[in-house]
């Protein structure tokens, strides 16, 4: 009987302390802002941006609603594709989800593959109206050292070709972790 009691004082005693220990971790979170640029390719030979699927209505839809596209888009420090060094990878997908007017439903993974953040990555999801001037997406997860991420997305469409469909965007990327 003596036994037990000291075992529940022991682990009583020990209770606190891993409590604490919890909110030290919490209390060391970071918060880090990164700039890339999103260059999402439709023309010539080498493509990173693909359309797998439609619905039957999407050719004749104003707002390609119903269009599903992956993407394994590079990411730069640069607005130049050309001269830019490339920092990782966007990869996922993205659908066209606003029947009435043009918006996106983003869902993909900022895979840095270069500099500090080299073998991490940041989940990204949520709508994007791309015709307005800034869009705001979230940030739902990530690895390495953005383990347990979260945060907010904002997209700037720095260029759009009409002709190709190529467009260079300006993503400010928000994180706590």
């Amino acid at each position: 009987m003596a036994a037990a009691a000291f075992i529940v004082l022991l682990l009583a005693m020990a209770a606190p302390a891993v409590h604490s220990q919890t909110a030290s971790v919490a209390g060391a979170e970071k918060e880090t802002h990164i700039k890339v640029y999103w260059h999402d390719v439709y023309s010539g030979p080498s493509p990173t941006a693909v359309v797998v699927a439609q619905a039957a209505t999407t050719n004749t839809s104003k707002t390609s609603f119903g269009m599903v596209v992956v993407i394994d888009d590079p990411l730069t420090d640069g607005p130049d594709l050309n001269s830019s060094r490339i920092v990782g990878r966007a990869q996922g997908t993205y659908i066209g989800s606003g029947k009435d007017s043009l918006a996106l439903l983003m869902n993909m993974n900022f895979v840095f593959t270069a500099g500090q953040y080299n073998g991490s990555n940041v989940a990204i999801m949520g709508r994007n109206s791309i015709m307005s001037d800034v869009r705001e997406m979230a940030v739902i997860g990530g690895t390495g050292v953005f383990r347990w991420a979260r945060g907010y997305a904002q997209a700037r469409t720095h260029t759009f070709d009409p002709n190709t469909g190529d467009a260079t965007v300006e993503y400010n990327v928000f994180i706590r972790h």
